[in-house]
């Protein structure tokens, strides 16, 4: 079984494979390479592998050397898969296997980004809920339906198998993965030694890419949409641009739907909300001011739906996206 406080035989073994991205491939480096002896706790052994030891190409045009092959996986604690470079690439017969039997003698397993798609290749992740990069979740959830996604989250720790969102969300899962080992203290400082944050608040929502739409046609209904997106802060309903279109209440109704997928209040939502991120991004007004600008009417209104769709105040959003 996985030892929750790890002592000094703790062994962190980290996958690196061909096109590996040196960024993921150094996040857990970095916060399980540190030399923790000086926080009064025992360092972990770290163990970089692959398939094969000798040299491997990294995605950004330089090499590495291995010197473990994955039998390393087999006296290790901690398994971690960086970001595979290419999900439409299946990972290789030996890694899967070299992580089932890793994971079946009680290994903590990791997937950092698109490392998710090698776990749940292997299997590990069915029954499990689990995350991955927001731009790869749609094929994600078509590819593994077996797996719980949970898109917005920046990491999933779910018991002997953790999973993170994209690339930045590597350092939240591993340094979660520390405080777990050694406690808040611990690994606040390993954060401050690496000028990032020791805990993120909100998920990957609130970096999803969100465009404000290009004009969308030249037909009644479009324009009536059009006109809507440019007057987010008038009161807009279903009779006002039913009338812009010049069709009946049902008729719209039934256009819209076909045209949206969805419902006007949800649409509607949906672009004030887009609206106000780019204000927080870019502008200096108060958060009242941006809640009139967008339709929401209130600050309250605003915060409401703004923290249940990124899970983070408007707030705290300005504070982390705002340009200086």
């Amino acid at each position: 079984m996985l030892n929750s406080s790890p002592g000094p035989a703790h062994t962190v073994a980290v996958v690196a494979f061909e096109g590996v991205s040196p960024f993921h491939l150094s996040v857990p480096c970095m916060v399980f390479g540190d030399d923790l002896s000086r926080l009064g706790v025992p360092r972990y052994t770290l163990v970089v592998c692959g398939e094969k030891p000798g040299p491997i190409a990294t995605m950004s045009g330089f090499d590495i050397v291995v010197e473990r092959d994955l039998s390393a996986l087999a006296q290790a604690d901690t398994v971690i898969v960086p970001a595979w470079p290419d999900p439409d690439v299946a990972p290789p017969a030996p890694l899967l296997q070299a992580l089932r039997a890793a994971h079946a003698r009680g290994a903590r397993m990791v997937g950092l980004c698109l490392g998710a798609f090698v776990l749940a290749e292997a299997g590990l992740l069915d029954g499990h809920t689990a995350s991955t990069h927001w731009v790869w979740a749609e094929e994600f959830a078509r590819r593994y339906p077996k797996v719980k996604l949970d898109p917005k989250v920046l990491y999933v720790d779910d018991g002997a198998i953790l999973t993170s969102a994209g690339t930045a969300a590597a350092i939240d899962c591993c340094l979660h993965m520390l405080r777990v080992d050694h406690g808040a203290e611990v690994a606040s400082r390993v954060a401050r030694r690496m000028v990032v944050a020791p805990v993120r608040h909100g998920g990957q929502a609130q970096y999803i890419e969100q465009p404000l739409p290009k004009n969308s046609g030249s037909d009644p209904l479009s324009k009536a949409l059009d006109w809507a997106i440019g007057n987010l802060a008038q009161p807009i309903s279903v009779d006002t641009l039913a009338a812009r279109a010049a069709m009946s209440r049902r008729n719209f109704t039934r256009r819209f739907k076909m045209k949206t997928g969805t419902t006007l209040a949800q649409w509607l939502i949906n672009y004030r909300l887009a609206a106000a991120q780019r204000l927080l991004e870019t502008g200096g007004q108060a958060i009242d001011h941006i809640a009139d600008l967008v339709g929401f009417g209130s600050a309250a209104s605003l915060r409401q739906h703004f923290t249940a769709r990124f899970g983070v105040s408007p707030a705290a959003y300005r504070k982390q996206f705002r340009s200086v």
